[in-house]
């Protein structure tokens, strides 16, 4: 319970170190704008990135299943996979977390050997959220994807629309 309790009782750094760590991620303006402005409305994203991972947070801690972190993680990751990252930076907040975590333990003073079954624990729950964090990444890719290609297809349509009307061909798409 050493490890639990440590957490609880540091969440506020872990979390502060873990949103500075994913806010290193984007440019450095985008970062600055995130970093320092702090109203809902205007900085949607960072306000969900600092509400989700608090959840995420909590959630691992707390044991929640997979499926229920799956509903704060899949708000963060959603927002990656319309930005410009590639699939491996639009998830590595997770494995993030994991460094958070060592570096706060290091900090802390506390031997692995007393906590390894905990962090083993933690560690194994957090991997297992890469996964899902990636499946949720493919999953709204897809859905961009499948929207380009319906929009593609409307305006082919349209367009052979416009010519069929013109007169200038009796091709059908």
């Amino acid at each position: 319970m050493i490890f639990k309790d440590l957490l609880l009782k540091n969440k506020g750094a872990v979390l502060d170190k873990w949103f500075h760590l994913i806010l290193g991620t984007y440019p450095a303006d985008t970062s600055k704008f995130m970093r320092q402005e702090k109203d809902r409305f205007v900085n949607p994203v960072g306000h969900t990135l600092i509400e989700s991972t608090e959840a995420l947070y909590e959630g691992l801690l707390q044991g929640m299943d997979a499926d229920q972190l799956a509903r704060h993680l899949e708000k963060i990751i959603q927002i990656r996979s319309i930005q410009d990252f590639s699939p491996s930076q639009a998830v590595v907040i997770i494995p993030l977390l994991k460094k958070t975590l060592r570096e706060e333990i290091k900090r802390s003073g506390i031997e692995i050997d007393q906590v390894m079954e905990e962090w083993f624990d933690l560690e194994s729950r957090i991997d297992q959220l890469s996964l899902v964090a990636f499946d949720i990444y493919t999953k709204y890719r897809e859905k961009i994807y499948e929207i380009r290609i319906n929009e593609i297809k409307k305006e082919k349509e349209k367009a052979f629309k416009l010519l069929e009307r013109t007169g200038m061909t009796s091709i059908k798409p």
